[in-house]
C-alpha cells in the first residue's frame, strides 16, 4: 500500500479500511502480454530547457524506466510510448482545443526537439510511438487497438507527470478493465505533493502502486 508522509492520519483511518484493504492485497496478475507504456518522456518533460520540463525528477525517473524497459526487451514483451502531437503549428492549437486557454502551445521552432523521446530510453525499430493531444494516452489515440491486437490484458505504466498524464491514463486503462501496475520509481512530476497524493489516490482505487523490484518479481515469476 502506497502511504506517503504527506496524508493525514485521519485520512488514513477514514479511506484505507473502504478501498484497499490496510495489510495489502495479492499482487496483480498482468494477465498475457503486459505491456511496458511510456508516458511522454520526451526531452520536453525530461529537460529543465523546455518551460514543461523538469530534470530534477525527470532525470533520475528516467534511469529507472530503462532498467524496467530492459526487462521487457530482455522478455520480448510489448513496449509503447506516447508523446506530444507533431502537426504542423495551426493544426497542433486544434488539436490542443481548450489547453490553450492554459499554456501557449510549444513554439513551432522547438517542436522537433521537445517531442524527441528522451535519448537514454529511446525506442528501438518496432516500438510504436503514438501522438496525443489530451492527457490519456487512450484518448482519440490507437492504443486500444494495439493492445487488442497484442492481446494485451494488463499495463506496467510509467513515465510524466504523475498527477497528469500519467494519472488520466491510469484512470482511462482502468476503465477499459486492464490491470494496472505502476511502479512508483518510474513515474515523475514537477510538484512533490501532486505526485505523492496522486499514487496514493490511484493505489487507493485503480492501480497497484509497487516498487520496481516488486513489479520485476512479478514479470519474473510469470511465464512470461
Amino acid at each position: 500500500m502506497y502511504i506517503p508522509d504527506v496524508i493525514p492520519l485521519e485520512d488514513r483511518e477514514n479511506l484505507l479500511g473502504k478501498y484497499r484493504s490496510p495489510n495489502g492485497s495479492a499482487e496483480p496478475d498482468l494477465g498475457k502480454n503486459p505491456a511496458l507504456l511510456i508516458v511522454d518522456m520526451t526531452n520536453g518533460f525530461v529537460m529543465d530547457r523546455f518551460r514543461t520540463g523538469f530534470s530534477k525528477t525527470g532525470i533520475p525517473c528516467s534511469a529507472n524506466i530503462k532498467k524496467m524497459l530492459d526487462l521487457f526487451r530482455r522478455k520480448k514483451l510489448p513496449v509503447i510510448y506516447t508523446r506530444d502531437m507533431t502537426s504542423d503549428q495551426d493544426v497542433y492549437r486544434i488539436h490542443r482545443g481548450t489547453w490553450n486557454n492554459k499554456s501557449e502551445p510549444v513554439p513551432a521552432d522547438q517542436r522537433t526537439d521537445y517531442n524527441t523521446i528522451y535519448s537514454e530510453i529511446a525506442p528501438l525499430k518496432g516500438e510504436p510511438v503514438i501522438e496525443k493531444s489530451k492527457p490519456s494516452a487512450f484518448f482519440g489515440t490507437p492504443l486500444i487497438s494495439m493492445l487488442n491486437y497484442l492481446h494485451v490484458t494488463g499495463i506496467v505504466l510509467t513515465g510524466m507527470v504523475t498527477s497528469g498524464c500519467v494519472r488520466a491514463t491510469a484512470l482511462d486503462a482502468f476503465s477499459y478493465n486492464y490491470t494496472v501496475a505502476i511502479p512508483q520509481e518510474c513515474v515523475a512530476d514537477r510538484s512533490k505533493i501532486s505526485h505523492e497524493v496522486t499514487l496514493f489516490d490511484l493505489d487507493l482505487k485503480y492501480a497497484y502502486v509497487l516498487s520496481s523490484s516488486e513489479i520485476a518479481g512479478i514479470l519474473n515469476r510469470s511465464n512470461h
